[in-house]
This record gives structure tokens, sequence and C-alpha cells, in this order.
């Protein structure tokens, strides 16, 4: 048995380490002298230090040790475990990355913003088209995750773009959309639903450039529809003339996108 100093001189942890995952319970010592209240540590705690110390380095938080301690019977169990941080800190590498695009975007010259008079705005009678189409809630990037679905489900009969319907009026973190595949003929689908998408009549603009910069097509198509006093109806549309590939995005730049705004005819 090891008193507390000399515990910690064994183990690499300061006493007031040692304290702390005491009053935690991840680390308790063996025996405690009730007279006394100083503690006591055996071999088993020994290796158990050893393993919280590993744990620390590689950034596990104090409940995700409290965690592992209590569910691991053996080495094939913290394997598990261990694999399992592997791959949130791989998705917290892609997450950070991301941020870092977006910081390095804002630090870049900014482009001169797309003025009104720089998208073409038209009225246009819109037919109405057969699709395979999925219809889901959920965050704006998920989007690309039922395409492949369609593609699937519609083979070769494939008969135009993308289109995307959104059911809310402003931006929301879980948005009710409608991913569409126009299809030559019905199909019948477990994964998507034929039906006709009607005809509407909308106001339309076309937008070049990533999907970041969509906003402005949108800003645009506001001002119009504010100035004539239109009155919008849904689902709004997009139809992705050109975007990312399945396996590849590509540049965004050359993304092409329509957007239509339905409006009531009175």
């Amino acid at each position: 048995m090891y008193i507390i100093s000399q515990f910690s001189k064994i183990s690499g942890l300061t006493v007031k380490a040692l304290r702390y995952y005491d009053e935690q319970n991840i680390l308790k010592p063996s025996y405690r002298d009730k007279e006394t209240l100083y503690r006591y540590y055996n071999e088993t705690d020994l290796k158990k230090a050893g393993l919280i110390k590993l744990l620390r380095s590689i950034d596990f938080s104090i409940s995700e040790i409290r965690e592992t301690l209590e569910s691991i019977e053996n080495d094939t169990d913290l394997t598990y475990i261990l694999q399992e941080k592997i791959q949130f800190i791989e998705n917290h590498i892609q997450t950070e990355k991301a941020l870092i695009n977006t910081i390095n975007n804002y630090l870049q010259p900014q482009k001169t913003e797309k003025k009104r008079e720089d998208y073409k705005i038209t009225i246009e009678e819109i037919p109405s088209v057969l699709v395979a189409a999925v219809r889901f809630t959920g965050r704006y990037n998920e989007l690309g995750q039922y395409i492949p679905l369609l593609y699937k489900a519609v083979q070769g009969n494939v008969n135009g773009n993308i289109i995307n319907c959104y059911y809310d009026e402003e931006c929301v973190e879980q948005a009710a959309m409608e991913v569409c595949l126009p299809t030559k003929k019905r199909i019948s689908s477990s994964t998507a639903e034929c039906k006709l998408l009607p005809s509407v009549k909308a106001v339309c603009t076309t937008h070049h450039g990533s999907y970041d910069t969509l906003y402005l097509a949108y800003k645009s198509l506001f001002e119009y529809v504010n100035e004539h006093n239109l009155s919008l109806i849904l689902p709004t549309r997009e139809v992705y003339l050109k975007g990312p590939g399945i396996m590849f995005k590509g540049n965004p730049e050359n993304y092409i996108t329509k957007v239509l705004l339905p409006f009531k005819i009175i």
C-alpha cells in the first residue's frame, strides 16, 4: 500500500489531482484510515491511474473518463471506446477546417456584391412535371444524401435536373423540404414517391456561383416581389442546373441554380 505522496510519485499524478479524482469517484483509494482519513493506494489503483493518465493525455473529459472506467471490463472494450474517440476527433477536425475556411473566405478581399441588375428577373409559367420525390425535415446540408436515392429509384428514366421544394417561409434549423427528380414515366419505389409537381406561375432568376452566395439571388427576387406586391405561395423551388456530382463537388463557382418563387394570380 502507498500513501498519497508516494502514490503521486509513482503514478505521475499530483496530489491535488488525486484528491480531485477521489471527489469525482474516478480514482478512489482502496483504503482510507477512519481515524486519520489518510488515503492508501494499491497496485490495482496504480493500473487505473495509468489508464486515467492516458485518457487525460488524449483529451478525454472527466465525464468521458468516468463512463470509460465504468463500462470497460477488458482491453477489447477499451479498444472500442478509443476507436469511437478517434472518430469523434476526426469529425471535430473536419468541423474546425470548415471554420478555418469560413474565416479565410472572410479575410479575402471581398468581392463586389451582385446587385439586382446583375440578375435577370423573369415571370414564367412553370409546367407540371412528373417527379420521384422524397420529403423530409432536416438541415439544409442534408439534402445531398437523398439525391443518390432518387437516381437509384428513377434509373434510366431521368427527365431533368434535381428540384428542391422548400415548405418554410423563413430560414429554420429543421426545414421541411422535398427533393425531386423528374422522371419520364411513373416508377415504383420504396424510397421515393412518384407524383406530379403542379404547374405554377413564378418569379424567377438564375444564380451563377456557390450556394454560399445564393442569398443574393433571393435578395433580388424579394426586392422585385415587394415592389410589385406579389403574394408568394409555398413551396418555393430551386432547380440545380449545374451542381456538385455524386462523387465530386467540383468548383462551386461553376454551379448554376435557378430560383423560382411561385405567387398567387389575382
